[in-house]
């Protein structure tokens, strides 16, 4: 049976990309930057021979027209490439998202998949800093995770069983990594779908409803809207969840509402799904995995508490 081998869960800005200059002189950006170089280091230690990345969707590959909660890519997957990351297809590892396909099915779950899908920064940008040669096969889940309603992190949780399940039964003596991506507190200029109040808002519905054939065009002012936010970070959350990460025990969170959430970390913070089914696919009979904080810090000029965590599954031997 495949083996699941670590786990990284990363936050993401496109700011990294395009506008590093601003935050050079920022220790914060610099000790996010480094934490990644230090994840990318244990991805390449560790071996894999594929790597599950769960991220979100930023409405350039998923629509309004269209919103699936959980999407698996196992045919061609394309990256946007938006902001300066990966753009045109990525290497997938087509068997094993089909035999993720099937075991989510056999354990309940009606997922999405898609022979041709479009990913965005929310899968692409963890790629470009962790696996950034390209030379992984990978298998994108797409998690809805900003057009409510959204799948309980509850739902998430036993998504992160079943994906754990599947790698390991699926037959194989595969290598697999998870990547979790998005993420931490921050606060978005999005309205919900269904209360667009402001100019600002009905334009980013309209986006995120006619973009489909043509998000590009709507980028320019979507791209103004999020640099005009007031930051909106709570440190304290964030070191809290990164501590839960390094027991391995997501539980804690997982009784919150969407409400909650929002309120204490913003909605951008419904990105943590990404984060706790990393967590809970790399907890086995053995028990939960190992965590270490590689780097946190909060970086307004990105709007976002910046974190790095790496997760070590525990083995039968080490737990006997």
């Amino acid at each position: 049976m495949s083996e699941l081998v670590l786990g990284v869960g990363a936050s993401h800005s496109t700011l990294m990309n395009t506008h590093w200059a601003e935050v050079d002189h920022l220790p914060g950006a610099h000790r996010f930057r480094d934490g990644l170089g230090e994840a990318r280091d244990a991805l390449a230690a560790a071996r894999p021979d594929a790597v599950v990345v769960i991220g979100s969707n930023h409405f350039r590959g998923m629509f309004l027209d269209l919103m699936p909660a959980f999407t698996v890519g196992v045919g061609e997957v394309l990256g946007a490439g938006e902001a300066e990351t990966p753009s045109g297809p990525l290497p997938v590892d087509a068997a094993l998202a089909r035999g993720l396909v099937d075991g989510l099915v056999e354990d309940g779950f009606d997922p999405a998949f898609s022979l041709r899908l479009t990913v965005d920064h929310g899968i692409t940008h963890s790629l470009q800093h962790l696996l950034p040669a390209l030379d992984v096969p990978i298998v994108p889940v797409v998690v809805n995770m900003f057009a409510p309603p959204l799948p309980s992190l509850r739902r998430c949780a036993d998504l992160g069983r079943a994906i754990g399940a599947a790698v390991r039964g699926d037959g194989e003596a595969k290598r697999v990594a998870v990547i979790a991506s998005g993420g931490l507190s921050h606060r978005l200029p999005w309205p919900k779908w269904f209360a667009a109040l402001s100019d600002d808002d009905r334009f980013l519905v309209e986006a995120w409803l006619n973009g489909r054939t043509s998000w590009s065009e709507y980028e320019v002012r979507r791209r103004q809207i999020i640099r005009a936010a007031e930051p909106d970070i709570n440190e304290d959350f964030d070191r809290w969840f990164l501590q839960l990460l390094e027991t391995g025990d997501v539980s804690a969170l997982l009784d919150r509402t969407d409400e909650q959430i929002e309120k204490e970390a913003g909605n951008g913070a419904h990105e943590l799904r990404a984060w706790v089914a990393m967590t809970t696919a790399l907890t086995t009979t053995a028990g939960p995995p190992s965590g270490r904080t590689l780097a946190y810090a909060a970086v307004p000029d990105w709007l976002t508490g910046m974190g790095v965590s790496l997760l070590t599954p525990t083995s039968e031997e080490t737990s006997a």
